[in-house]
């Protein structure tokens, strides 16, 4: 699919993952316009071609009102969409503190599942309006699980829930979509280097690397910014769930 002269929203896109995306569809020529909360835009870097939309991914109202401005203010076909914005806070089942607090679990799978479904079905309402090119081709919506969806260590228990429902999500949304000429895929990452990573030190760091059968690194951003281009660019590939790990299973801990 030819992404020229086309619009693409890219959620949590001001760090990580999300700006490392933002930033390759911006050099396909994309008008590409970055969904993610005021403070996280603050502190986001300029780039050519790039647009911050302060946008709150859990809220329907919130994304609508982006993805209009986003629509309207391009004057392009939207035909990409990628949903990086997500959240990861850690805690036990039992813990020393008690059981695991009911409203950190609901607010993890807001953001990362129901945030990633507020956005794949409001923006798949406005890529079903364009025209279609000439194979009948109208976008691709892509999302962000993790391999805590299939290994999900301790203290994950939320965190693999949110992850497990992007991956079941998929198939059947990439079903209901195609009608319009519409595909989803899902991207499981590994270990990557991202900003929270960084926090960790270089031994440590080091340590999880070793862990990776093949190649023997952490994962970086521009590792998964390259194979959400892929994605695009194949357009047989729909409804698959790709995990982007170095053949990596986690164990327990």
């Amino acid at each position: 699919m030819d992404i020229t002269g086309t619009a693409a929203i890219v959620t949590g896109g001001a760090s990580g993952l999300g700006a490392a995306t933002a930033a390759a569809l911006a050099a396909k020529d994309c008008r590409v316009f970055v969904f993610d909360l005021a403070a996280a835009i603050d502190s986001a870097q300029a780039v050519d071609g790039i647009e911050y939309v302060a946008t709150d991914v859990t809220d329907p109202a919130s994304v609508k009102v982006s993805v209009d401005r986003a629509s309207s203010i391009s004057g392009f076909p939207l035909r990409v969409v990628v949903n990086c914005a997500g959240i990861g806070p850690s805690a036990r089942i039992l813990g020393r503190g008690g059981v695991h607090d009911l409203d950190l679990y609901a607010k993890i799978v807001q953001v990362n599942l129901l945030g990633t479904f507020n956005v794949l079905a409001i923006a798949a309402e406005e890529i079903a309006r364009s025209e279609p090119d000439e194979q009948g081709h109208r976008g691709i919506i892509i999302n962000t699980a993790s391999i805590a969806a299939y290994d999900g260590q301790i203290g994950q228990a939320a965190y693999a829930s949110s992850k497990g429902g992007v991956v079941g999500l998929n198939l059947p949304a990439a079903r209901d979509l195609a009608q319009y000429g519409i595909r989803v895929n899902t991207i499981a990452p590994g270990i990557v280097e991202t900003p929270m990573l960084a926090t960790l030190s270089e031994e440590f760091r080091s340590s999880l690397a070793a862990g990776v059968p093949f190649p023997k690194r952490l994962g970086k951003p521009d590792d998964y910014a390259r194979l959400v281009l892929a994605l695009i660019d194949q357009d047989y590939l729909n409804g698959e769930v790709i995990r982007m790990d170095g053949a990596l299973r986690m164990a327990p801990r």
